[in-house]
C-alpha cells in the first residue's frame, strides 16, 4: 500500500478507487472486503511504473511463482520461451515443491512440426534467465487449454502439472 519508485523495475499491484469502480461482489461481503481492503480496490494485476508515468502491466498476481523465497514473474519466462525459433505458444505455472515451496513449470506447443527438446531449451533459457527461473520441466503439448476468448487456462495447467508430478 506504498507508491513504487517510477524506475521501470520495480513491481507493485495495481489499486484503484474512485466513482467508476465498482461498489463490491454480489452478494459475497468477504470477497469484497478482501478486494477493498485499505480502502482501495486491489485488482490483483502487477506492474512496474516508468519515469514517465507509463504503467506497463507485467503479470497477475496469484500467476507469480515463489521458489526459495524468490519471486519469479511467469511472463517473464514465457517471453524468453517465446524467444526460441520452434516455440509457438508458452505457459508458465507454478508447482508445489518440498524444498522450493514452488517450482516453475513450462507447458509450450511448437512451430509446424518443429522438433523440440527439453534440455535444449533449458541451455537457451539459462542464457537469457536467472538460474532459478528456468522451468524445472518443459512439457511440449499439441494445444494449451483455453477459453472460449482464447485466454489460457492456467488452473487446468496447474492441475496436469500436478497430476504429472504424482505419476
Amino acid at each position: 500500500m506504498c507508491d513504487v519508485p517510477r524506475d521501470g523495475e520495480t513491481l507493485g499491484e495495481v489499486v484503484m478507487r474512485g466513482n467508476n469502480v465498482m461498489l463490491g461482489y454480489y452478494r459475497d461481503e468477504e470477497a469484497t472486503r478482501k478486494a477493498f481492503a485499505g480502502g482501495w480496490f486491489h485488482s490483483g494485476d502487477l506492474a512496474v511504473v516508468h519515469p514517465d508515468g507509463y504503467v506497463e502491466l507485467r503479470d497477475r498476481l496469484k500467476d507469480i511463482v515463489i521458489s526459495g523465497g524468490e519471486n519469479i514473474a511467469t511472463i517473464e519466462v514465457e517471453q524468453a520461451l517465446m524467444a526460441h525459433e520452434a516455440i509457438d505458444e508458452a505457459a508458465v505455472v507454478g508447482l508445489p515443491d518440498e524444498k522450493w515451496g514452488e517450482v516453475p513449470v513450462a507447458f509450450v506447443t511448437t512451430r509446424g512440426a518443429a522438433e523440440l527438446d527439453a534440455d535444449q531449451v533449458t541451455e537457451f533459457l539459462r542464457g537469457r534467465l536467472a538460474r532459478y527461473k528456468v522451468p524445472k520441466r518443459i512439457a511440449v503439448v499439441d494445444e494449451l487449454p483455453k477459453t472460449g476468448t482464447g485466454k489460457i487456462q492456467k488452473f487446468v495447467l496447474r492441475e496436469q502439472a500436478r497430476a504429472a508430478a504424482h505419476n
